[in-house]
């Protein structure tokens, strides 16, 4: 009878934890009940107490406490359970607030820098304002030759009108219409010249070269005269020291095709003139 039981409680210990005091209870119940039976009434403890030892045998070996036996426990103070759910882990990073608005910054420009361009001499005396389109646009790698733009110009023997004629065109063979005439009625102001100078840096960058109308007289870093007293065309290839100083390709003299200006100076010879930049 104890074998029986035995093996009745032990197919009992496979059952889902939450059957198990159940089962305990009601093999208890059938052992006394049969103990009772099988040798009377005075040897019914005698069996209880077989039984409930057979049944916490079984619980020992299934891992499982009673209902009675199992008590809630209290984590320690110094426990990781003890404390907040999170305790022990890592505080989360709050997530960062981009502003989605803000533009990046632009990369500075270099404090000097040359356009590779193809030098060209005019070749009619009049030809100043085709020849400088012409030579600002080899920078950016466009080829025209000078009859052609001399007729999107509307160039005559009398010249070439004004800036805004160089502007026009420039836009029309350049793609995005990046240029922009600005015009000096009057001897520029600092002002003035500090945004002629800001205008060839941003444009140099880009890789365009800048048309320029001047009159006058000015000489250049080298010490040498250069005179246009009806007015002329030059092209305005290169700066440096961040622009306060520039390079001129000239077409007038294929001598000297190229020389070295300050802005101040440029910013003066264009005076009652203007510039495509």
């Amino acid at each position: 009878m104890k074998h029986t039981l035995k093996r009745q409680l032990r197919r009992l210990a496979a059952a889902r934890p939450y059957q198990i005091a159940a089962a305990s209870a009601a093999a208890l119940v059938l052992a006394t009940t049969t103990g009772a039976l099988l040798n009377g009434a005075d040897e019914a403890p005698a069996a209880q107490r077989a039984s409930a030892a057979v049944a916490a045998e079984l619980r020992s070996d299934a891992g499982i406490a009673s209902l009675s036996e199992q008590q809630p426990t209290t984590p320690a103070a110094d426990s990781p359970t003890a404390s907040s759910p999170t305790a022990g882990a890592p505080a989360a990073k709050k997530a960062a607030n981009p502003d989605l608005t803000r533009k990046p910054t632009p990369p500075k420009p270099p404090s000097s820098k040359v356009l590779d361009y193809d030098y060209q001499a005019q070749t009619t005396f009049y030809y100043c304002g085709p020849a400088a389109t012409r030579n600002a646009l080899s920078a950016t790698g466009i080829e025209r030759g000078q009859d052609d733009l001399a007729t999107q110009l509307g160039t005559t023997e009398m010249g070439t009108n004004s800036a805004e004629d160089t502007t026009r065109v420039l836009n029309a063979v350049v793609k995005g219409n990046p240029y922009k005439t600005t015009m000096f009625p009057t001897a520029p102001r600092p002002a003035q010249m500090d945004r002629l100078q800001a205008d060839i840096v941003r444009a140099i960058t880009d890789g365009r070269g800048v048309v320029a109308n001047i009159v006058g007289d000015a000489v250049d870093t080298d010490g040498g005269w250069h005179s246009f007293g009806g007015g002329h065309y030059i092209a305005v290839v290169g700066y440096r020291d961040q622009g306060r100083t520039v390079k001129i390709a000239d077409s007038a003299n294929p001598a000297v095709p190229s020389y070295w200006i300050t802005t101040i100076d440029l910013a003066n010879w264009i005076t009652s003139r203007g510039y495509s930049a």
